[in-house]
């Protein structure tokens, strides 16, 4: 009688993990958490020191960003600096620059009208200063942004795209952001104090 053989088992190979693989699984998961703890807790940074952007200037600014091309957060940054989010009071400045974006009102309603000389402040009757058929006549930066049929420098929405307007005509979409930001206040310390928030901004939001 044979003797029945023992069966023959195949050996399973044991793969083993790549070490790059090991390493990468907590470089993955720091990472995660840091895009959760930076979204998160960023903002909530900005608040506590008296940073953070109101948020119903938000829209205003992405509606402003889709029609001049000028990033939301660039207008955000010029609107920090000048008025503290229209907060200041009073929204004049020592030269006469006017609202929530400080526009002198030669800028705003253009320097070609007659009464344009000078410091920039002009001489309109208030109809004149808002009238957007003016504005454009006399090549000014001012726009009714709202569509109430006045241009109103002292408006949040008419101030910020009338910013948006200034800064894209001087090549703030176009990759000339610093010379823009020049234009709108011929300051070196004044660029740079607008380049701090833009910067923070992007990155808070």
């Amino acid at each position: 009688m044979k003797q029945k053989k023992g069966k023959k088992y195949k050996k399973r190979k044991v793969k083993r993990q790549s070490p790059f693989i090991l390493l990468l699984v907590p470089i993955i998961v720091l990472s995660l958490y840091c895009i959760v703890h930076y979204e998160i807790k960023e903002p909530k940074k900005l608040e506590i020191d008296g940073y953070l952007i109101p948020e119903k200037f938000i829209p205003i600014y992405k509606a402003a960003e889709k029609k001049y091309g000028v990033p939301w957060y660039v207008l955000a940054a010029h609107h920090r600096v000048e008025t503290r989010f229209s907060t200041m009071n009073p929204m004049i400045s020592p030269v006469g620059a006017e609202g929530p974006m400080q526009f002198m009102p030669c800028t705003f309603v253009g320097w070609s009208h007659p009464s344009c000389e000078g410091n920039g402040k002009g001489k309109f009757s208030k109809s004149e200063k808002e009238d957007p058929k003016m504005i454009k006549k006399y090549g000014g930066y001012g726009v009714d942004a709202n569509g109430d049929g006045k241009a109103d420098v002292w408006n949040d929405e008419d101030a910020i795209f009338s910013a948006a307007n200034y800064l894209f005509q001087n090549g703030a979409a176009n990759g000339k952001l610093k010379k823009a930001i020049f234009s709108y206040n011929h300051s070196e310390q004044y660029v740079k104090d607008v380049m701090h928030y833009i910067t923070l901004y992007k990155k808070a939001y």
